[in-house]
Order: C-alpha cells, then structure tokens, then sequence
C-alpha cells in the first residue's frame, strides 16, 4: 500500500531530523567530556607543577602533600609503597607497582577508589621525580560523570520528543501546503463534459500551486479545444455523408418508382454508382484523418524514385488540367528515398486537384520537387485566386474551405489540405499554405530523407 503524500513528507522530515537530532546530540555530548577532561587535566598539571616545585612539600616527613575537597596527592616509591598522601588516600596506594614502573614521563590514568565508605570516580595524573619516587595527583570527577549522565538522559529522552514535535508540525504544515492540491482536484473531478469552458480557481500564493492551477486550466483549454474539434469533425462528416447518401436514396427510389426505359435505368444506376463511389472516397478520407488524429497513420515504406511518382500522378491529371484550360507543369530534381507510396501519391494528387480546381482557364500549376537541407521539398503553385488571408491558420483543418459558398460538387468536402498534411506528418515532415508574391497559391509540404 503506498503512503499518501503527506505522511511521506512526515516520515522523511522526521527521519532527517531523527538523524540531526543524533549527530547533533553525540557531537555535543563528546564536546561536553572533552572540554571537562580537559578542565580537570589541565588542573591536575598545576596542582602536579605546584607539589614539585616546592621540595619541602615533598619531603619525607609525616606531613600532608595537600588538602582539598576534591583533589587529593600520593607521593609514592619506586617500589609502589605509599610515602605519604593526603588522608583520604594516605593507605592505599593509587597506583599499581606495574603502573608505577611504567610510568617515565606524565600519564593520566582513570581509576575508582574508596573514599568515606563509598566508591568515588577519579581521574589521576602520575609525574616520576628526579629521585625515582613518582607523585600521583587526582581529582574526583564525580560531578562531571553526573553531568554527562544528565546530558545523555536528556537527549535520549528529549530528542524523540523533540522529534514527535517536529513531525506532527510537519504533519501540519503538509497538510496545510497540500489543502489547495486536495481543493484543486475536486474541482478537477467535478469538471464534466457538460461544461468545457470550466476552469479551476487559480491560487493567488503566486507559487508552484499557482503553476499547477494555470497549466491545468491550459490543458482544460486544450482539451476543449479538442473536445470541439471532435464536435465539429463528426457534425460535419455527417453532413458530408448526410448528401450522398439523400441523392443514393432519391435515385433508387426513381428508379423503382415507375417502370422506365433501360437508358433511363442505365442513367440512374451510373448516378447511384458515382453517388457511391462519392461515399467510397469520402469514408476513405475520414479513416485517414481519423487514424492521423490517432496518431496510428499507417505507413508502408520502400525505396522509391519520388520523381517518377510525382511525374505519375501529374501525368495523370493532364486530360483533367487540358479540359479546364490550364497549364500544368511539372520539374523535380529528387531521387530515391524512403516514402509510403499510395500516401505521397494521395498527397500530391489532392495539391494538384485543389489547383487545378482553383485555377481559372488560361492560367497555369506548376508542381516543383527539390531536394534542399536533407529534406524532400515538395511545392504545388497556382495562378488562381490565392487563400483568403483569414483562411490560412486553419487550412489544414478538416472540413474548411477558402470558399464556403462553394458547392461541395465544386469545392469538395474540405479534406484534401488536412490528409496532405496528415501524410506529411506520417512521414516525419510539415505542410504549409500561402500566398506566392504575385498572387495565387503556394501549398508546401516537406519530407526527410532518409
């Protein structure tokens, strides 16, 4: 089961201040019995300075070295007897005999020694003097032990509370910080189809939240635009279908309506077959365009001499272009390169019909394949009439025409730009339409090669 975010935040900040709680409390607890090892051991020195310098003090005499509540002296013999010492430890000797002949210059020693009938920690420093005798100095370090005590027992018992305290802050805080996500997601949910022009309330933090929200509502603004173009895509394709189909059904019912002549039969059921084959190209456009919004355009690549094709299918329109009186000419320098052949074919005979069907007799189409930068460079320029300025951001919309009042007879059904660029977006490529300089239409389309 995976954690919610918030207690995600929680266990990591608490996890992270654990581990500084930790370190923070170790570093401190060794600086704390470093400084108080070194206060003791720097008092030791001078006490230990004090008694040497002072040889009468050190004398062989039943006197006291020193007296102190709680710093005390031994003057012990090469042997490890006691010489003499203050009171408290005048009977026992401090250090072992082993001890005493191993020490040859200044060393300090931890011990416990018993003192008024209890056990009392000690920290000793032994100097060898000039006549071979060593002279133990020490100090209790009972209240400095005590201290440390206290310092760990409250870390240990501190620290968790400190970091419980911590973590529900951060629980908090999280909580708080994450409350505009939580409202921004319900509103999110509540979002429907019905209403697409729904937005989400923007933060006015100017933060990341406020970044979130304004991408969101971005990407709401996208997906109507999507949601309306699906709208429009589907109403238009059924008035696009909606009028062959009325003519197939008009036609089969005249000629079944009353007996007729076989020409007269011949004539309907030719009428019905070009009505049918209308549907035929129609339905064929749409899958295109359909799978291209997809993303799923198929693609069938070969090797292929696009020159030659190009010259094909222009070939092709020839009786087309002779009929209408326009000049169709045709120059390429490419050769082989990988492309989908039934698609470019599609492509250039779309760009070449729209021409030649927008060109008005006497005037000319030129189509023009080049290479230029890696990429196939295919240009299709006429002498007509040219896009309307507000025409040219969506000229590659299905369904729009430069002329609406066209008859869909004469102007088709607006799909020819949009499979030209959908096949030129199959292939890796682009299309764009314009104006040329002096007057007419330049639509390009441009195809890398492989």
């Amino acid at each position: 089961m995976r954690l919610p975010i918030r207690a995600r935040l929680t266990l990591v900040a608490a996890a992270l201040l654990a581990l500084v709680v930790a370190a923070m409390g170790a570093f401190l607890y060794l600086q704390l019995r470093s400084d108080l090892h070194t206060t003791v051991d720097t008092g030791l020195r001078s006490h230990a300075e004090s008694l040497r310098g002072d040889p009468g003090r050190t004398a062989p005499t039943g006197r006291r070295i020193a007296e102190s509540e709680e710093s005390f002296s031994q003057l012990l013999t090469a042997q490890g007897a006691v010489a003499r010492g203050t009171p408290a430890v005048a009977e026992r000797p401090l250090l072992t005999a082993g001890e005493v002949a191993a020490v040859d210059g200044v060393r300090f020693f931890d011990a416990s020694i018993r003192a008024d009938g209890e056990t009392v920690p000690v920290r000793l420093l032994a100097t060898p003097l000039d006549d071979g005798r060593v002279l133990v100095v020490g100090a209790a370090v009972e209240d400095q032990q005590e201290a440390l005590a206290r310092l760990l027992v409250l870390l240990i018992v501190g620290g968790p509370i400190a970091v419980l305290l911590a973590s529900l802050v951060c629980w908090q805080v999280s909580g708080a910080a994450l409350r505009p996500v939580g409202r921004l997601r319900r509103e999110a949910e509540a979002i429907s189809a019905s209403e697409p022009g729904r937005r989400l309330a923007v933060p006015p933090t100017r933060d990341e939240l406020t970044e979130l929200a304004a991408s969101l509502n971005r990407m709401l603004g996208r997906l109507e635009e999507a949601v309306r173009r699906e709208r429009r895509f589907v109403d238009d394709a059924s008035h696009e279908l909606r009028t062959p189909l009325a003519n197939l059904k008009a036609e089969l019912e005249l000629a079944t309506r009353r007996a007729r002549t076989p020409e007269e039969l011949t004539a309907a059921i030719r009428s019905a077959t070009e009505e049918t084959d209308r549907l035929i190209a129609l339905a064929e456009d749409l899958l295109v365009l359909a799978r291209a919004n997809g993303g799923e355009l198929p693609l069938r690549r070969e090797e292929t001499d696009v020159g030659a094709l190009v010259d094909e299918v222009v070939r092709a329109f020839g009786p087309r272009a002779a009929e209408a009186q326009v000049s169709l000419r045709t120059s390429n320098g490419v050769g082989t390169t990988s492309v989908d052949v039934n698609r470019i074919r599609q492509a250039v005979g779309n760009l070449v019909d729209n021409a030649i069907r927008h060109t008005a007799a006497g005037g000319r189409v030129e189509v023009s394949l080049r290479e230029a930068d890696g990429v196939v460079v295919l240009e299709v320029v006429d002498t007509g009439p040219g896009f309307p300025e507000e025409f040219l951001p969506s000229a590659f919309e299905a369904f729009t025409r430069a002329d609406d009042a066209r008859t869909r007879g004469d102007g088709g059904a607006g799909l020819g730009l949009a499979i030209v660029a959908a096949v030129a977006k199959a292939h890796g490529g682009t299309a764009t339409a314009d104006n040329g300089a002096e007057g007419g239409a330049v639509v390009r389309i441009t195809i890398p090669r492989d």
